[in-house]
Order: structure tokens, then sequence, then C-alpha cells
């Protein structure tokens, strides 16, 4: 499975373990059925059903959840790979197997007939709004919920969806204390309402929609401490991985931006070699500008790519030897800078393309135009946000780790 980049000018990334290899055929099997569908699911801002199944069938959809629970519990590493392919043949696919796979993370930290329930018995998505929107009443054997949550991409094919709530006390009317706990509640689609407003300029095949819940009791075996997310899931047999989620969830629009600025190299290299611009002589590939803004480009891809398998690597050996007491905040922190200067170097990558194909990349129809959208689009994702670059700063100076202030 090619990168997209210049690999073969730029050694050094070492060889695919078999795993990834394994995977990446999987990919590769429904590569075909996934762009055939690509411009549908562009139009109907929801990617079609048969590309869904494709993705289920090769257990895609559960890759980053455990073995127990009937997933494929791979490696960070293989599921970033993964999710650049997919990324390299349709964004807003990777976008939806990334928030599957950071959900799914949840599984490690559920009671384990739960996870087994929405995991392995169920074959849909488990996707939902994980900023807490909602607010979660104490019931009885559990809560009662109400909220609005948004951006809740995959939403369509779900089959379960998490909403984060507020806890608050028997009077609805008065939240609690600043600081309190959250919960992740997960419902059944059925008792959910959906409001169709995901026009978005890019990731547009997401159907990233609203969606309301009013009044519905949860039993507390259904709901996750939010507290809880920020350190590693308690040891089990069935852990999938040593790992926070929340040190998780970056790896997944990482991996998706980096796929699309692999996506606009590949692009335009072809088109660079093919198009002679108006009154010009020579293809684009000749000047010495495009030469030089495509050599910058691939080194910022490049650089991405080093960054984001390095974090693997470092958060897979906190995993290994132990998690809890190597999990902490300087990983999160580490995780954090990666993730976004990802996100920037891969902005800068394909604007800079973007800007080089001259009038090749106004039309809806280009490759490159549908790049610059998508990660636009998927920058801002709290977990690209150049936000962090201040959360962390100020954590390297002795402050605490803020998600934002």
């Amino acid at each position: 499975m090619s990168d997209g980049c210049a690999c073969r000018v730029f050694p050094g990334g070492g060889s695919p373990s078999a795993e990834t290899t394994e995977w990446a055929a999987r990919v590769e099997r429904i590569a075909p059925l996934l762009a055939r569908y690509r411009d549908q699911g562009e139009r109907e801002r929801t990617t079609p059903a048969a590309v869904i199944d494709a993705l289920r069938a090769e257990n895609i959809h559960r890759m980053w959840v455990s073995r127990d629970f009937g997933g494929g519990q791979v490696s960070v590493r293989t599921g970033s790979a993964v999710l650049r392919a997919l990324a390299r043949l349709d964004a807003s696919v990777a976008w939806q197997m990334g928030v599957q796979g950071a959900i799914g993370r949840m599984s490690d930290y559920l009671p384990e007939p739960v996870a087994h329930r929405l995991f392995r018995e169920s074959t849909g998505l488990v996707v939902g709004g994980i900023n807490p929107t909602g607010r979660a009443e104490p019931a009885s054997g559990g809560y009662r919920l109400h909220g609005t949550w948004s951006f809740a991409s995959g939403s369509a094919h779900a089959d379960w969806l998490v909403c984060a709530a507020v806890l608050v006390d028997d009077d609805s009317s008065r939240t609690a204390p600043a600081g309190s706990r959250t919960r992740m509640i997960f419902v059944p689609k059925s008792a959910v309402r959906f409001v169709d407003d995901w026009f978005a300029g890019g990731l547009r095949g997401t159907g990233s929609t609203t969606f309301h819940v009013d009044g519905l009791v949860v039993p507390e075996e259904y709901t996750v401490d939010g507290s809880l997310l920020r350190g590693v899931p308690a040891d089990r047999p069935s852990r999938g991985y040593g790992i926070a989620y929340y040190d998780f969830a970056p790896f997944t629009t990482a991996s998706t931006a980096l796929g699309i600025a692999q996506d606009a190299l590949t692009v335009f290299r072809s088109l660079a070699r093919e198009k002679i611009p108006a009154r010009a002589t020579s293809p684009l590939a000749a000047g010495h500008i495009v030469q030089a803004g495509l050599a910058r480009a691939e080194i910022l891809v490049r650089a991405a790519a080093l960054l984001l398998a390095d974090a693997a690597d470092q958060a897979t050996a906190s995993a290994g030897d132990g998690g809890e007491d190597h999990s902490g905040e300087e990983l999160s922190a580490l995780i954090r800078l990666t993730a976004t200067a990802v996100g920037e170097n891969t902005v800068s990558a394909v604007d800079t393309l973007y800007e080089l194909a001259g009038t090749s990349s106004l039309y809806a129809a280009s490759r490159l135009d549908r790049c610059f959208r998508d990660i636009h689009a998927a920058v801002k994702h709290i977990t690209l946000a150049r936000t962090n670059f201040e959360m962390v700063g100020q954590y390297l100076l002795g402050g605490p780790l803020l998600m934002r202030r």
C-alpha cells in the first residue's frame, strides 16, 4: 500500500508489519467500490450503504476494538495506515471509520456485557457526540437524558449513539458545579431524532447531522464516567489497549488529514506533468516555482508522517509498559502536539498544491478541490486545532494541561 508521498525518494520509513500488510490488503479489496461511490456520497451528503457494508465485511469499522468484542485489535500504526489509505480514496469514509475507531475505544471502559452487545452483537456503527451538550439527571437505575448533539459523523449507519452529558441534580434547571463529571451515555438509534442539517464545504459524505434526545432513561451500565477517559482503562482480560481514550482519538483525525494530503500530492504530480498552462509551451512541471513548491509540500507531508509514526510508537510503548505509569500528561501533550502539527503541515501542503495547480483546482470535479475542502473541514476538529499549541505550551511552562481555556 503506497502512502502517496515520495517514499521512493525518501526511504527510511521501514517495511510495514505483517499486520499492516494484511489490513492494507483489506482496503485494496474494496478500493474500486469506494471509488465508484465517492461522488454519490458527496452529492447525497451520506456515504452509500454499499460502502459501509463493504467496510463491515472487512471488519474495518471494528479494527480498533478488542478481539473479545469482535474487533481486530490492530496496532495504532496499522489503524493509522488503514485510515490514510481510506482517505486517499475517500476522506469522508476515512473520517467515519476514524470516528468509529475513537468511540470504539470506549468499549474498554464499558461493562463487558454492554461492550459485547454494542460492538460484537451489533454490526452497525457506534458513533455520536462527545461534546457534552446534553444533561443527565439521576433516575432510578440510571439517568434521564436530554440534549442536542451536532457533528454525528456516520450516524446514518449507526445502531448506537453516544451522547456526552453533564450531570445535573434533581432540579433540571440547575446544573452541577463547574468541573463536575460528565457521562458518556449510549442510546439506541431508534431513541433519537435527527435533523438533516449537514450542508458543509468539506467531508460532505460523512452525514454529520445533529440529533436530539428528550427524556430517555438510560441504565447506568450503558454509561461511562467521562473523567475516566483521560486515564488508561482498567486492566481486564478483554481490554484491547492500555492507552487512554483521549490519547487515542487524535490518531484518527491526524491519520485522515495525512491521507488527504498524500492524495493531493499524487493528484498534483500527475496534473503537473500533463497540464500546459495558458500561453505556455511547456508543462506545469517544468516551472521552477512549481518544482520548489512541490518539494516543500512533499517534505511537509513526510515530516507529518514521521511525527505521527513516532507518536504511535510512544503510545504503544507506553501501553506495553503497563500504561498506568507512563500514559500521563507528558504522553498526552506529545500526542496533542503531534496531531496539531500534522494538521498544520497537511493544510499547508494542500494549500500550496491547490495554488500551484492554477485554474485546474477551481472545479468541483477536481480532486484537488475536494482535497482542499476536506482538509480545511478536518482541521476544524478540536484534536487538530491550533489551540493545542497554546494549551501544550502552557503545560511545558509548568501550567496545567487543559483542553481549552
